[in-house]
């Protein structure tokens, strides 16, 4: 069973950072791909950016490109998702998310969640 627990969400002016992790225990870390997905209030679930298992490929959203980076340690087992120049409407649960796959995609089947991290930038 993979278990996946996200930390550092929180409120945040416009313009502002912040940095989640997720923690990830439960198989080989470094065998499989990881990625962020966010959903907000009344809107379907958006992916956010994805990571190969050796970390040296990504993929980002469009909303999200150039704004946010995904970066992977697979000695500790945690992916990241760093946010920079956060807007309101980046306002969200923020999900990490594990699919049975060593390549990044966001079409992948993503079959492992974590239990969201809350995301609110304020203007």
């Amino acid at each position: 069973q993979v278990t996946l627990v996200e930390s550092g969400g929180g409120l945040v002016q416009a313009g502002g950072s912040l940095r989640l992790s997720c923690a990830a225990s439960g198989r080989t870390f470094s065998s499989y791909a990881m990625g962020w997905f966010r959903q907000a209030p009344g809107k379907e679930r958006e992916f956010v950016a994805c990571i190969s298992r050796s970390g040296g490929s990504t993929r980002y959203g469009d909303s999200v490109k150039g704004r946010f980076t995904i970066a992977r340690d697979n000695a500790n087992n945690t992916v990241y998702l760093q946010m920079n120049s956060l807007k309101p409407e980046d306002t969200a649960v923020y999900y990490c998310a594990a699919p049975s796959v060593v390549y990044c995609s966001e079409y992948a089947s993503y079959d492992y969640w974590g239990q969201g991290a809350q995301v609110t930038v304020s203007s």
